[in-house]
């Protein structure tokens, strides 16, 4: 009984020293990585809602030949309706800059009321705008009619870049006998809310 007890013994312990005592590292089983699947950031095409922004760009004035073209900065702010492909908004928008210079009238600012109407693209939308200017200059103010092209870019929900072209016409400015005649290209940054 003894013999059996003993070698018992020895067995469990040769058994156990093999594997607990063993140089022999043990095995490492492999991680399985899952890919993280991020799903793409979706821009919807909805354009309903105001926004306002800040716009850059350069004003060219002829007042009966004399021409003068200079830098102008300034902000806008409006409301646009998406009724599915078409949209359609209006829109108040000041600009101001360094004075042009048209044969003694210093052209100081301009200040537009549009609205405008576009197709939706999506994340894209391009419009054309119609409406009244008052260009504000050394002799006084006048009003006259404003109209142009436009497009606009959504990078985000939120934050919009587009450019915009527009023609001004003052016939008779403030009843000088003058004729003002203007465009304007402008590079846009909107926030829409």
């Amino acid at each position: 009984m003894k013999r059996i007890l003993l070698g018992t013994a020895l067995a469990a312990t040769a058994a156990t020293s093999s594997f607990a005592g063993s140089a022999d590292p043990a095995p490492v089983e492999p991680m399985i990585v899952e890919p993280v699947t991020v799903a793409p950031t979706q821009i919807s095409g909805e354009w309903t809602g105001a926004y306002g922004g800040l716009s850059f760009g350069n004003l060219s004035a002829d007042a009966d030949g004399v021409e003068d073209s200079e830098g102008l900065y300034g902000v806008y702010g409006g409301y646009d309706y998406d009724f599915g492909r078409f949209v359609v908004g209006g829109e108040l928008d000041y600009q101001t800059g360094n004075d042009i210079q048209l044969g003694g009238i210093e052209v100081d600012d301009v200040l537009r009321a549009k609205v405008r109407g576009g197709y939706d693209l999506g994340q894209t939308l391009i419009y054309a705008t119609v409406g009244a200017a008052q260009l504000n200059t050394s002799i006084g103010d006048d009003t006259g009619l404003v109209g142009g092209l436009g497009v606009e870019y959504k990078l985000t929900e939120q934050f919009t870049v587009g450019g915009e072209y527009l023609a001004h016409r003052f016939d008779d400015f403030d009843d000088t006998g003058v004729d003002i005649d203007a465009d304007t290209v402008s590079i846009r940054a909107s926030f829409r809310f």
